[in-house]
């Protein structure tokens, strides 16, 4: 919710929600065939902020490497198809 108020408050217009498109973005903005994914540090093992938690560590370490992979495909996907 506050992106959608900075791209109103900054009269960014064009984009949509809630799309089919590979992936799942957040938002997308068709004309400039632009995807923007709003995530989380601790989801997607943030380089600078992410931190594993302390309980059940082998869960997390393979729970976030896959969400990282995840990434890297839907960005190749997303890529790909322009």
């Amino acid at each position: 919710m506050a992106l959608i108020k900075l791209f109103k408050v900054h009269k960014i217009k064009g984009w949509r929600r809630n799309q089919k498109l590979f992936g799942k973005p957040d938002f997308i903005f068709r004309e400039q065939h632009l995807a923007v994914f709003v995530d989380g540090c601790l989801w997607h093992g943030c380089p600078r902020h992410y931190r594993i938690p302390k309980s059940n560590q082998v869960f997390w370490e393979n729970k976030i490497r896959r969400n990282m992979d995840r990434d890297k495909n839907v960005t190749r996907g997303l890529r790909k198809n322009g």
